[in-house]
């Protein structure tokens, strides 16, 4: 098994910040510093440490929901020492990490697992995964910066793939709109928002795929039903 396969399914990080992990030299594999991701190893005889903490494979998988706060950030530490998202949840015996990630001043749905491959599949730009927002922004969107936005954007040298984008309600100076993106990208809907000349006032994802955050508070979180839990691994 690939050394940052066994990481995520370890509940260490998915495999992406894994492999971050590993390239910051804070892996080791039978007392020997590894920093290029790859390795193939034993689970069943090689000793590996993150952190100088010995990790092994999880025997039960743990899914969470959560509705993320303002002002937490989405990883397990932090180098600012700003709240992050698992301070959250107690109770938890597993070491659990999240799905993806929110910004800093988002709100709304986030997942946390220990299930490495789900996170894998939910991650992946390949299986287009939508995620639903919220958004207040300043003024409202006329019909072609509208259709701009549907029909992709140039973020960061990188054109975005096509969205949907509909006004809920819209004020004098500012609107309410629905936002449904598949991609990932660091800030994407607000950027996208910014692009068409609209900057994001408030934001919350409500939806990954069919599920829904529904009525669950600001600050909670609970277990996934079977149901949520087999829908997502049919993605």
């Amino acid at each position: 098994m690939r050394i940052q396969k066994f990481m995520a399914k370890c509940g260490v990080a998915s495999r992406r910040k894994s492999e971050e992990l590993i390239r910051q030299g804070l892996v080791e594999v039978n007392g020997q510093v590894i920093t290029e991701p790859g390795l193939k190893i034993d689970p069943d005889k090689d000793l590996v440490k993150v952190n100088n903490k010995k990790i092994k494979l999880e025997s039960k998988k743990v899914y969470i929901m959560l509705n993320k706060p303002l002002g937490y950030v989405t990883s397990l530490k932090d180098e600012k020492n700003r709240r992050v998202v698992t301070d959250l949840i107690d109770g938890v015996r597993e070491r659990i990490y999240p799905v993806g990630r929110l910004d800093i001043d988002t709100t709304g749905l986030l997942l946390l697992t220990n299930d490495g491959d789900l996170t894998y599949r939910l991650t992946h730009p390949s299986n287009e995964v939508v995620k639903r927002y919220i958004a207040v922004v300043e003024g409202v969107p006329n019909k072609r910066e509208l259709e701009s936005f549907r029909q992709g954007l140039l973020i960061d040298g990188k054109k975005t793939a096509k969205a949907y984008i509909k006004i809920l309600r819209s004020f004098e100076d500012e609107s309410i709109l629905d936002i449904r993106i598949h991609e990932g990208r660091n800030r994407q809907v607000r950027k996208m928002c910014e692009a068409i000349n609209h900057p994001v006032k408030k934001l919350k994802r409500v939806a990954i795929g069919e599920l829904e955050l529904g009525d669950l508070h600001v600050g909670n979180w609970r277990f996934l039903t079977e149901e949520e839990i087999a829908y997502l691994k049919s993605l």
